[in-house]
């Protein structure tokens, strides 16, 4: 199985492995089935990327290993888009038109994913497991799976928590765009229910570098708490600035951050920032499916490099699957979208994901962890 991930764009795009004319319309041929994913691989936010293109191609590589699907080896067509919407846009029309997948895979935010939906209504394929939790997302679209919790799911969880311990004062960091002032609405909403109001919210653009009047305007709002919807490298350098800046705030996420990203990113100054989790803590072996995706990535990679996000795209990369297998014998676009309804109340080993033709949010599973002083997660 090729990682196209690892080509520069051009190459991700253009390198065939298979003759010129063999790939069918459907993306499926008696050797292969191509599923395509545009993600980045490049940039502030590569080591996200690289982690929902990894978790895949860790559960793929163990499906090819054992025969694959229907004696069809899975390739995983990952291309770059720098986490720029109109490259992710572009890269969908890419994949659908020229590439012939049979589905797309794992986009990583709904921001990217969003420019690829005109395509993907006009060529009826499906779009599994988007990495967002975004309001926009949730709403049904025929061709759309969803696998995780809202972001509004997590906010509630988040709002809850800190204000059952007294904290009243609450500081936002969001997105200056169109997903970023849902995430505001939904910490608003938490608020609201509780008779409590933002004492400061903060946006910015994305791939912004200078957050010098964020954290200025932060600080002064004195908050108790400063909820955070940004990716982890906007999110690390407004936490370092702020600390530097004398805030005394606690510090909490969405899952959208990247979490092992912003454990990294952080380092000593990571201890006990909270972050929302969609999936079960990668370190808890007990959990079947935990056990399993640490085997298969850790053979995939040479080491024992564990994320929540890796194994978000492990998880889905399993339910995609499954419902290749109940496809037929030779799946199409359309019949892999009626398997994606029929997987009802599946369980992939401690984690259910439940669709049906008028559902496509599979999971509601939100849980809270904190960086600890080792960088790793408490729960």
């Amino acid at each position: 199985m090729t990682r196209f991930g690892r080509l520069p764009v051009a190459a991700s795009l253009f390198a065939c492995v298979l003759s010129s004319g063999a790939a069918q319309a459907q993306g499926v041929t008696k050797t292969t089935i191509l599923i395509g994913q545009s993600g980045p691989l490049s940039g502030a936010n590569k080591e996200f990327g690289e982690d929902i293109r990894d978790g895949a191609l860790a559960y793929f590589s163990r499906i090819n290993a054992a025969g694959g699907v229907n004696k069809r080896k899975l390739e995983l067509i990952t291309v770059d888009d720098a986490n720029d919407a109109k490259r992710s846009g572009e890269n969908g029309r890419v994949l659908i038109e020229e590439r012939r997948v049979l589905a797309l895979f794992g986009y990583a935010s709904a921001t990217l994913s969003l420019p690829a939906f005109p395509h993907v209504e006009k060529h009826r394929v499906p779009f599994v497991a988007p990495f967002t939790g975004a309001e926009p997302m949730q709403k049904f679209r025929p061709h759309v799976f969803m696998m995780r919790a809202s972001y509004a799911n997590e906010l509630e969880k988040i709002v809850d928590f800190y204000t059952s311990t007294g904290m009243k004062r609450f500081s936002i960091l969001h997105y200056d765009d169109a997903i970023g002032k849902e995430n505001l609405g939904a910490v608003e909403v938490a608020l609201t229910k509780r008779g409590l109001k933002p004492v400061s919210v903060s946006s910015v653009k994305r791939n912004q570098i200078e957050l010098g009047d964020a954290v200025s305007s932060m600080v002064k709002s004195t908050p108790d708490v400063v909820i955070t919807t940004t990716l982890y490298r906007t999110t690390a350098d407004f936490i370092k600035q702020a600390k530097k800046a004398g805030s005394g705030a606690q510090f909490a996420s969405t899952s959208f951050v990247g979490a092992s990203a912003l454990a990294a990113a952080l380092g000593t100054e990571g201890t006990g920032v909270v972050v929302a989790q969609v999936v079960p803590p990668y370190s808890r072996s007990s959990i079947p499916i935990v056990k399993e995706y640490q085997a298969a990535i850790e053979k995939h990679l040479g080491k024992k490099d564990f994320s929540f996000t890796s194994l978000e795209s492990y998880i889905a990369a399993k339910v995609l699957v499954e419902a290749i297998r109940r496809a037929g014998a030779n799946p199409t676009r359309e019949s892999l979208l009626k398997a994606l309804d029929s997987i009802r109340n599946f369980d992939a080993g401690g984690y259910v994901v439940d669709f049906s033709p008028t559902n496509h949010n599979g999971s509601k599973f939100v849980e809270l962890t904190a960086i600890n002083r080792a960088g790793s997660f408490a729960y």
